[in-house]
């Protein structure tokens, strides 16, 4: 049950606050709370409406595209169905900043500077309109009222992203209080930083928390460590993404808080595309987004098939993302949720192209192959690794007392050599301190290797 000023959050105060900044999530997410229930294929002709008008619009508006189109040969009625879309060219971070400027439409106003973190190597800047942010708040308000907590209810958000950190200015410290929303940085996570965190979460009493899945992974293994209680706080769910979800960091943050763990997918580029529901679907926000799944040959997989996700976002006509390429592996699930939701699924979240790592004879094979070695491993509180090249990979190691850094590194050279073959350099360091990402992201696995 919400409280009475959740109530009034979320159907006064917030609300109001959007309609000032032009944004129209809140009619966007009633929508969205209606079609979730459509038949998959009601759902699937109102995606190719949506992609058809975005063609139009792209095509009209937008110098690339409409040079794109053109030498496609995509006729200007569009699409007849949506296996067309596979007439269209992948959309890459090497394309759009080669062509900035033409991907933007000529009836832009107002666009917004966003940035990628760069952690597969490739930062991108890009832009984005207020329909396309008014969708993406709408589908995560959407995403968020399934486990029955809402704007307004209290959260603790623990995150690092450059964009959140650096607008602490008054309006926003403003808005927060009214949203009853505290920031957590994410950057350090040293003992005391951890103390402070935990002190602060046990003072708000969030109904809900948000934010990296190693992130609140760490604050519950530190409170466990402290014999501090987090699981009589009263909330509701924990909100993790931005990462991929392990399953030991599952179960550690759903004890710890005493809550379920609600997975999430998506990015400032490619915009909120899938969300976990209390049923244990991983639901695309397909009123939005196309989603392909394709091999490294670029053809679209079967269901059940891992793939590449390429996402087409149907509310981006001010800087369009079609066919987008993201980074990102996943499978796609070919059953329709308990929950009785027409949206469809991901199956599993399998993480970055760069969370794999390949063999010095080319099998490609996920990091999990190597993070279960060090798992396995008594005494060390974290690690990451690092492939540089197929002959030459770094392991990071971060101990705790007690640990025994010789066993431990006879074991694992000799596991990492199984895997990666007989002939490659494995580096292992011993250090006091294992640095996040820019963005405050930690990553078990960094792959270089091509």
């Amino acid at each position: 049950m919400s409280s009475i000023y959740t109530s009034f959050v979320s159907a006064l105060a917030f609300p109001l606050h959007e309609k000032l900044k032009g944004h129209s999530s809140v009619q966007i997410r009633r929508e969205l709370e209606k079609t979730q229930w459509i038949r998959p294929q009601e759902l699937a002709e109102l995606q190719l409406r949506r992609l058809n008008a975005l063609l139009s619009e792209v095509r009209s508006h937008v110098p690339f595209y409409r040079q794109l189109l053109q030498e496609q040969g995509i006729a200007a009625q569009g699409l007849s169905s949506l296996a067309d879309l596979q007439k269209l060219p992948f959309l890459t971070k090497a394309v759009i900043r080669a062509n900035t400027e033409a991907m933007k439409s000529d009836r832009a106003r107002g666009l917004a500077r966003f940035n990628t973190g760069g952690s597969s190597g490739e930062p991108l800047i890009f832009f984005i309109g207020k329909e396309r942010v008014s969708h993406d708040v709408a589908a995560k308000w959407r995403a968020t009222r399934w486990w029955d907590v809402d704007i307004g209810d209290p959260e603790m958000v623990v995150w690092g992203s450059p964009i959140e950190l650096g607008k602490q200015d008054r309006i926003k410290a403003i808005r927060d209080r009214l949203l009853r929303t505290e920031l957590l940085p994410a950057f350090e996570m040293s003992s005391a930083k951890l103390d402070g965190f935990i002190a602060a979460i046990r003072k708000r009493r969030p109904r809900m928390l948000f934010g990296y899945p190693s992130a609140l992974s760490h604050i519950a293994r530190h409170a466990q460590e402290r014999g501090i209680r987090m699981d009589d706080l009263g909330i509701k769910v924990a909100f993790v993404t931005s990462e991929r979800l392990y399953d030991e960091q599952r179960e550690r943050i759903s004890t710890v808080f005493g809550c379920p763990v609600a997975n999430g997918y998506g990015g400032r580029d490619a915009g909120f595309i899938a969300h976990e529901c209390p049923s244990g679907g991983i639901h695309l926000t397909a009123e939005d987004v196309i989603v392909e799944l394709v091999d490294p040959q670029g053809q679209v997989v079967p269901k059940g098939q891992a793939g590449e996700i390429v996402v087409t976002h149907l509310a981006t006509s001010d800087f369009p993302f079609i066919r987008y390429k993201t980074g990102d592996i996943a499978v796609m699930d070919d059953k329709l949720c308990a929950c009785g939701r027409g949206l469809p699924m991901l199956k599993e979240i399998q993480g970055r192209s760069t969370d794999f790592v390949i063999a010095a004879d080319g099998t490609v094979m996920h990091g999990l192959a190597l993070i279960y070695v060090l798992r396995d491993l008594a005494g060390l509180r974290s690690f990451k690794v690092i492939q540089h090249s197929r002959s030459h990979t770094e392991v990071q190691l971060l101990p705790e007392a007690g640990f025994d850094a010789v066993t431990a590194t006879e074991r694992i050279v000799h596991q990492f050599k199984l895997r990666l073959g007989a002939e490659v350099r494995i580096e292992v360091r011993v250090l006091d301190e294992i640095a996040l990402e820019k963005s405050g992201k930690f990553r078990y696995i960094i792959s270089h290797a091509s």
